[in-house]
């Protein structure tokens, strides 16, 4: 990449073409800082790896230029990064209380707590990172404390929306303040950087209000056991349940150390006031189904979430079955529909009835839909619009939208370098972008060689042979293989790859049997010759040779 150090320019490594892994960049002059760090979840297009995260070795090894981190909400897809990401960026970070307090906890259990700089910015408040001015506008989401951030420089204004949706009534926290951006329309605003996930949805979002109205009448018309999924982070969706629950005369239990988790961090910064504790899972069994609710965790599928787990019936606490029900209060997330599906396949086999927000009121979305944007818009009224948080479909119908608005789009991707100012709005540059993925407490690339191999094992297999040879390099007795998830122990087919791979052993040049790697490789070229000729398959192969 050329490296360009005056004005304006807007840099996304992740988030921008695909959802989740938020990770926003802008450049000051020779000043850069960063807006959220987030992680996304692996797919059927990425089995091997369950947490991913952006690269961000572009900015990483900038960062003695890098004033700062902001966090605009305390979604995982906007700061579960963090913990990870941090001792490559090193940093001060910045984020509203309910985001610090979700993020403390984050770094804690990376025991990182006392060496991230976290300042906590108040709800709307403003900070300076010069040569940046900073602005907090509060908005609603499914969230609290969901701030737009605003970017005040000497090349112009930029508005940062964050997630966001125009709720007249989110039940906690206040509405959106539109007079704030209406004035900071007239104040002149040179680009919108704006969330587009609804951008395909007409009409508006919906309100919390309508779904806790909802939910209070459906808990009371069910009998037996109740369990609700709802993402653990939204905290008016959750003391919507519990109000419910209370109304219909339940005790709420929480499943699942996400909505734990949220619970003490709600409960610290003030929310869920009015919500009685809420009990463990240990305790569901003292409590009579009728008089029970439980709030899981696991609504997307996850594999070792609560509800997966209950569905199994592998969940070391509890049960559900016939004359239980289990209701969806969210959406499912692109990419999560086999995993959510077989999920509800698993309850309804075990005699659950699941109900979703096809059949009742009980979910809205937190991310605006079309006439949300164009309001939005129309209070703002920036010279350009920038696309981000979503996939290519999402983000050309929020071009067509802006430019239906009278505003003029810029469409980009990850990697790409938007000059803002001077001169042109265009991409200007490219700079290198990747994907990690979180291996236990290991951060791997996902173009490295050990996730590559684990790929390939996964669809071919995986083939091991043992050779014992002699100083000469003359095999002594026969080579053993073993291939796990190819063959079985009994399987006649391993017999005839390993006289086929012994057969290929022998015609190997005495030359090169003298020569350690050598004879390994034309060892391992040998098995793969076996393989193909036998299984029409190409497994990873490796070679275990012992002189005797």
């Amino acid at each position: 990449m050329t490296e360009l150090n005056q004005g304006l320019a807007f840099l996304p490594l992740g988030g921008t073409g695909e959802i989740g892994m938020n990770l926003n960049l802008y450049r000051c002059d020779d000043t850069w800082l960063a807006v959220d760090c987030g992680i996304g979840f692996g797919g059927n297009d990425t089995p091997e790896a369950e947490i991913l995260m952006p690269d961000p070795a572009f900015i990483a090894e900038r960062r003695s230029a890098l004033v700062g981190l902001v966090i605009t909400h305390a979604h995982e897809d906007h700061l579960g990064a963090v913990a990870h990401l941090w001792p490559q960026l090193r940093c001060p970070v910045y984020a509203t209380p309910f985001a610090a307090t979700v993020l403390r906890r984050k770094l804690g259990e990376a025991q990182l707590q006392n060496q991230v700089p976290l300042h906590v910015i108040p709800i709307g408040g403003s900070f300076e990172l010069p040569p940046f001015r900073l602005q907090f506008l509060p908005m609603t989401h499914s969230v609290p404390e969901a701030q737009a951030l605003v970017l005040r420089t000497p090349h112009g204004t930029v508005l940062h929306s964050g997630d966001w949706k125009l709720d007249p009534n989110p039940l906690v926290g206040p509405p959106t303040d539109l007079d704030a951006f209406a004035a900071l329309g007239r104040e002149g605003v040179l680009a919108m950087v704006c969330d587009s996930t609804n951008a395909m949805v007409e009409g508006e979002s919906g309100s919390e209000a309508d779904v806790r109205r909802s939910m209070a009448a459906l808990v009371r018309s069910i009998r037996g056991r109740v369990a609700v999924t709802c993402f653990a982070s939204n905290v008016a969706r959750v003391e919507s349940i519990a109000l419910a629950a209370e109304a219909a005369g339940r005790s709420v239990v929480v499943v699942g150390r996400s909505l734990r988790n949220l619970d003490v961090a709600a409960r610290e910064c003030g929310y869920l006031r009015d919500v009685p504790p809420f009990l463990s899972e240990q305790d569901a069994d003292d409590v009579p189904d009728d008089h029970l609710l439980m709030i899981v965790t696991g609504s997307q599928g996850e594999p070792r979430s609560a509800l997966s787990r209950i569905a199994a019936d592998t969940h070391q606490n509890i049960s559900l079955g016939e004359g239980d029900t289990v209701v969806y209060s969210s959406r499912m997330i692109p990419g999560n529909e086999r995993a959510v599906m077989a999920v509800q396949d698993n309850l309804v086999k075990r005699g659950v009835r699941v109900l979703t927000d096809r059949d009742h009121s009980v979910h809205v979305s937190g991310h605006a839909s079309r006439d949300e944007i164009r309001r939005l818009y129309g209070l703002v009224r920036p010279r350009y619009a920038v696309p981000t948080h979503g996939e290519w479909r999402h983000l050309t119908a929020h071009a067509e939208l802006a430019r239906e608005e009278g505003v003029t789009p810029v469409l980009l991707e990850d990697g790409d370098v938007l000059n803002l100012s001077p001169g042109r709005v265009e991409v200007v540059d490219t700079a290198p972008t990747g994907r990690l993925a979180l291996d236990g407490n290991r951060i791997l690339p996902m173009n490295g060689g050990v996730l590559s191999a684990r790929r390939k094992m996964l669809f071919n297999g995986l083939v091991l042979a043992s050779l014992v040879v002699d100083s000469g390099g003359r095999l002594v007795g026969q080579p053993k293989l073993s291939a796990p998830g190819l063959f079985d122990a009994d399987d006649v087919e391993a017999s005839r790859v390993t006289g086929a791979f012994a057969a290929s052993l022998a015609e190997i040049p005495p030359g090169v049997r003298q020569d350690e790697d050598g004879f390994r490789d034309a060892a391992k070229t040998a098995l793969r010759r076996a393989l193909g000729r036998k299984l029409q398959k190409r497994p990873l192969v490796d070679i275990h040779l012992m002189r005797v």
